[in-house]
């Protein structure tokens, strides 16, 4: 029986790999970025604005290459995006914390920057617990700031998650459905208070205004808006509090298992699912367009 394998959201088959085997042997001094270039205009492979999906080709690659299915290339280009290691105090002027009361520091500042920003990343890396490495495809970053110029907050969304079954049955998905409709959602992968950060409802007050304008963003970075947000939040660890607060709405839980985890052996830990419409039918349109 020809084995499938689902990978970044495709389900790809013997003779897909042997193309992919034969592409790379037809072309070997072709760097990995050319490669992710070609291949998805061979397939064809772009978002409903039309825009080449290269990055998910390149991931696609890499993850095929993980799972010992082709060999790419060398890189040509050592970790040459990669930022120095910074030391473990990067921001002494923001050494001494900052507490006020919300009203105090209004308005906020959202300003949008590349997710490979230098200030935002380093803010993820040093102080939130997952770490940061940068989203693949699209994607949204805000560094908020106070009214004094002070960073307060880091908030990234990305591609929503590709089959979560509670998530899925609340909007009313069906498998092909969901394939068609995911680029209509973004889930918020990374949110960062700043540790020295000490401002009541000031994580919820962030959600509300970011909700407000997320769609308007991604519509002109991507020529497409979207019209609901999701996250996942660990249950041994947060409570979700400012979500809630914010009026996001639980709809399930994941079941504790990797995307990756095809042989389901691997555990991970649960997390809620919680959901933010951006407008009233968006589960009609979500479902039927």
């Amino acid at each position: 029986m020809d084995s499938v394998y689902r990978i970044q959201g495709r389900d790809l088959r013997e003779q897909d790999i042997a193309q992919i085997k034969c592409f790379l042997n037809d072309n070997p001094d072709w760097s990995r970025n050319r490669l992710s270039i070609e291949l998805a205009q061979v397939w064809n492979w772009r978002t409903p604005t039309g825009q080449l999906k290269d990055m998910a080709a390149r991931s696609l690659l890499l993850k095929l290459e993980r799972c010992n299915l082709i060999v790419l290339p060398p890189r040509r280009h050592k970790a040459s995006k990669r930022l120095p290691h910074a030391p473990e105090l990067v921001f002494p002027e923001y050494e001494a914390s900052v507490t006020a009361k919300l009203r105090d520091l209004t308005p906020l500042s959202f300003e949008i920057v590349a997710p490979n920003h230098t200030i935002f990343s380093r803010h993820l890396k040093q102080h939130h617990y997952l770490g940061y490495h940068g989203p693949v495809g699209e994607s949204m970053a805000y560094l908020v700031g106070d009214r004094y110029g002070r960073d307060l907050a880091c908030v990234l969304f990305g591609a929503a998650a590709w089959k979560v079954a509670d998530r899925d049955n609340y909007i009313g998905w069906t498998p092909d459905v969901r394939t068609c409709g995911l680029h209509w959602l973004a889930n918020n992968t990374r949110f960062l208070i700043l540790p020295w950060v000490r401002v009541d409802h000031l994580a919820s007050h962030i959600l509300g205004r970011i909700a407000r304008r997320i769609s308007a963003d991604w519509e002109l970075k991507y020529g497409h808006g979207i019209y609901l947000i999701e996250t996942f939040v660990e249950r041994d660890r947060f409570k979700g509090t400012c979500y809630r607060a914010a009026n996001w709405t639980c709809v399930g839980q994941t079941q504790g298992r990797s995307r990756q985890d095809r042989n389901r052996k691997l555990h991970v830990p649960v997390k809620n699912i919680y959901l933010y419409p951006l407008r009233r039918d968006y589960k009609e349109v979500l479902c039927h367009g």
